[in-house]
């Protein structure tokens, strides 16, 4: 690979320069029927795509490592290596090689990078494929974020590393730019696809002329963000890169959506990881929040909806337009007339980029034809809607008659994958290429006629007419009747047993029948490369009708989903406050084969703290993450599961919930316990949700103790905070009797012959005892250490019971976590009246205080 150029080939030497040009990339070097890839791709290549690895003879006087793929069957393996995070930059050749002296010019079209992909065999066609580039200022992180298969671009400008790590969670990117002369690639390490960017790809100056230009404007002020010059930075990079790949204009990329964090409810990493909306703890896409409300009808729809389950909206408007939306598609069953039509459109966003891109296949006209033929139909459906969202987005998708009747009479019914070898255009929709498609149809008949012609009029009965690839159209006679040859046949070309001639009336033909095959080609393409620009014309409308499509099948499919699940609307109100009555887990109740059971919450500025006991597998964290994903629901204007809702608009959802360790980041368990709840002690409001699960458990028991009380107890006075604190630290059920805004409840159980009996009842008031052996016992803990358990757990008991006060924390904490419980028995005879007693309840009572101190 070092040899200098000199001494290689002319084709090596064109390749290796080709090479120089993307060095970060696997070319594929087209030639002939294959993409050949050389030296270490070839390598890389057979490693990633288990092809075998060859040689190609020499050039400068080593061996060549080469591999191949066939080019008709290219998408397979681009997919393969796009998903191991590498990029291909596909080169093919543009000259003719009939004309060419040397190597045939080859030209790279197009480079495939996990960020900016468009082909539909390349995609997941349920989520989102973003490219994002993300700039600093080390004061603020500027992200952009552009989805070429779509077309929707977008930015954003935030402060705090907390902020980006939460924002790339919800994006999920497939790749990222980054500036390389900030120190970014730290925080944002671990994550796929991170590519490095000269720090002057990022200039404001160049950003504002790049998007100008794309948007063909004076300014950026019509779009808000002329005040963000980190974001705008980024967003100029990011549309140089994917016009780089792109090697050509991106015209369905028509408008910049500024997002603010303020606009939607804030979802740190940590807190979308545990509410799995939709991505399991397992890294899986089964059960899920979207697993269970996602039943679109189209990908785009789908799509859509994961888009607003990851960006909730605090927009009371926005949110009550949705409800009404979907109570419209309830009533009289709507929505079951809607999906049909709304199916059978499928994903015509991702169509119109590839159109836009101008590398749509006949496939994708097919869809589009069959969507234009049933936008009328839906439209009937729509039509005199009570929702104003309803009626809007009925408007937006428009109709497009005329382009329906172009595409009905230019595609023919199931054409074939690729426009290659021709097939698509419909009869009748051209006459010139009708005309030659007659001529290389007909051949077949013409050739018989001859040869019948000809054997009558020179006699030989023998005389056959043929064709090969390699001499074309000939007449062919046995040697034994060369006496009788006419004189205008003209020798061809000699064979053992015969000649074969050639006429000028078959030449011709020749001429012309071979040429009307390549010519009805070249025509056929060309009518479909200006049936692609007609649609790129409408371009604009078509996408905001894809758009507005898109919308309905969401809307469509909450109705179907509130329905089908019995969820009710939610009352929405700019008070902070969560009452929810008989609320229910919807994954959990999804998975479940016996009825769930459901619970009430009560949250308010009155009672905005709920401290939660009770055993583990008791349904605490169920509880907890119920009222997280009921909550989101209603803030992305959805139906919720519960019999009734009251939810006040919240700006953050955070969540300290299970444990796990940071190993890669030298953090224990303990150390990202202590990070997240340092970030909701800091981050939270009096409008946020806190869920906040066993904090201090991975520490001692007394340093646990303390830091799991002070953190209540500042969440409660300080931020006051709607919160849900689950624990087994019984002492922090005190907490009601030093904060008026904080209550017990319990999640209720109960022991059947040493077996305890779950049952998920949540009821006012601390648990009375947390059943952590009867738990260990179910979970298959051997019997001998359940037994030995026992013994310790009252000699334990008994140590405390005893006062051994070298246990106890200083004084001061001793008096606030540690006091006695008075005895149940004691309790009662203070409560006693003992002159309202009659002998035989004074007996009664005896027995009964005898057997409470002997259970003690």
């Amino acid at each position: 690979m070092n040899t200098p150029a000199v001494k290689h080939t002319p084709m090596m030497q064109q390749y290796l320069k080709i090479k120089a040009e993307h060095p970060d990339q696997l070319v594929f070097y087209r030639m002939g029927d294959f993409y050949e890839l050389f030296y270490d791709d070839a390598k890389k290549a057979s490693r990633l795509l288990d092809i075998s690895l060859t040689a190609r003879g020499k050039s400068g006087g080593e061996p060549i490592p080469m591999a191949g793929i066939p080019y008709h069957s290219a998408d397979g393996y681009i997919a393969k290596i796009v998903r191991a995070g590498e990029s291909v930059a596909i080169c093919e050749q543009v000259g003719d090689p009939a004309t060419s002296k040397g190597p045939v010019d080859r030209k790279v079209m197009r480079i495939v990078t996990p960020g900016t992909l468009s082909d539909e065999a390349l995609l997941d066609e349920r989520s989102d494929s973003l490219l994002i580039a993300i700039n600093t200022d080390l004061q603020h992180y500027g992200i952009a974020i552009v989805d070429i298969s779509t077309g929707r671009f977008s930015l954003m400008q935030i402060s705090g590393e907390e902020a980006l790590l939460g924002e790339l969670e919800r994006l999920k990117p497939a790749e990222i730019l980054f500036n390389d002369g900030h120190d970014i690639a730290s925080i944002i390490d671990g994550n796929r696809g991170l590519r490095p960017q000269a720090p002057w790809n990022f200039e404001i100056e160049t950003a504002e002329r790049l998007l100008c230009q794309q948007f063909q404007t004076k300014d950026l002020t019509g779009f808000g963000c002329e005040h963000l010059p980190v974001a705008l930075g980024a967003a100029g990079c990011l549309l140089q890169y994917a016009k780089e790949t792109q090697r050509t204009s991106l015209p369905h990329i028509r408008r910049l959506l500024l997002e603010q964090r303020d606009d939607s409810v804030i979802l740190d990493a940590a807190t979308r990881k545990n509410l799995e909306i939709d991505i399991n703890l397992g890294g899986g896409k089964e059960n899920t929040l979207a697993s269970v409300i996602d039943q679109t009808a189209t990908p785009m729809g789908s799509r859509m909806l994961r888009r607003w389950l990851n960006r909730p909206l605090r927009c009371r408007n926005t949110l009550t337009s949705r409800q009404t939306a979907i109570q419209w598609l309830i009533s009289d069953y709507r929505y079951e007339n809607i999906a049909p039509p709304i199916k059978q459109i499928g994903d015509i966003e991702r169509v119109l980029a590839r159109v836009a891109l101008r590398s749509a296949r006949p496939r994708d006209l097919e869809r589009l034809k069959l969507a234009l033929e049933i936008l009328p139909l839906l439209q009937q459906e729509l039509v005199d809607a009570s929702s104003a969202l309803i009626a809007q987005l009925a408007e937006t998708a428009s109709v497009f008659p005329e382009l329906s009747e172009l595409l009905s009479l230019a595609v023919i019914e199931n054409p074939p994958v690729v426009i290659r070898d021709g097939g698509v255009i419909a009869p009748g929709y051209d006459a010139e290429l009708d005309e030659l498609r007659g001529l290389s149809e007909n051949a077949g008949d013409y050739l018989v006629q001859l040869e019948t012609r000809e054997r009558e009029r020179t006699g030989i009965a023998t005389l056959k007419v043929g064709y090969n690839r390699v001499h074309g159209y000939f007449i062919e006679i046995g040697k034994a009747q060369n006496g009788d040859i006419p004189a205008e046949y003209v020798r061809r070309q000699t064979l053992k047993n015969a000649e074969r001639y050639i006429t000028p009336e078959l030449k011709q033909f020749e001429d012309k029948a071979l040429s009307a095959k390549s010519r009805a080609l070249s025509r056929e393409k060309m009518l479909y490369e200006q049936l692609v620009e007609t649609l790129a014309e409408q371009l604009a409308p078509l996408q905001d009708s894809a758009s507005a499509l898109a919308e309905i099948d969401v809307l469509s499919n909450l109705a179907e989903r509130a329905d089908r699940l019995d969820y009710v609307a939610p009352t929405l109100t700019d008070h902070p406050q969560i009452d929810i009555a008989q609320g229910r887990h919807p994954v959990v109740e999804d998975v479940l084969d016996d009825p769930f059971v459901a619970n009430n919450l009560n949250l308010s500025a009155d009672r905005q703290m709920l401290i939660i006991t009770g055993p583990n597998m008791g349904g605490k964290s169920t509880y907890m993450r119920q009222a997280a994903l009921i909550t989101l629901l209603a803030h992305i204007g959805s139906y919720v599961p519960a019999r009734s809702a009251t939810i006040g608009l919240v700006d953050r959802i955070f969540t300290r919930m299970g444990s796990s360790d940071d190993l890669a980041g030298g953090r224990s368990t303990f150390m990202v316990e202590m990070t997240e709840t340092a970030n909701i002690l800091h981050n939270a409001t009096e409008r946020s949700l806190v869920l906040m699960d066993e904090v201090g458990r991975g520490t001692s028991t007394f340093d646990g103790l303390s830091l799991a009380w002070s953190a209540a107890e500042y969440l409660a006075n300080e931020v006051k905070a709607l919160t849900l604190f689950a624990t087994h630290y019984f002492e922090l059920t005190v907490l009601p009797e030093l904060c008026q805004n904080v209550f017990n409840v319990h999640l209720t159980a109960m022991e059947h012959q040493d077996h305890i009996i779950f049952m998920h009842e949540v009821q006012e008031g601390p648990a009375s005892q947390s059943y952590g052996l009867q738990v260990a016992q179910l979970a298959g803990v051997p019997g001998h250490v359940i037994g030995r358990a026992r013994q310790k757990l009252i000699q334990l008991e008994e140590d405390a019971g005893h006062g051994e006060q070298r246990r106890l924390p200083p004084p001061v904490q001793d008096d606030l976590f540690f006091a006695p419980k008075p005895h149940p028995a004691l309790k009662q005879l203070q409560e006693l009246d003992p002159d309202s007693l009659t002998p035989r309840q004074a007996l009664d009572l005896l027995y009964l205080l005898k057997k409470e101190a002997e259970r003690q």
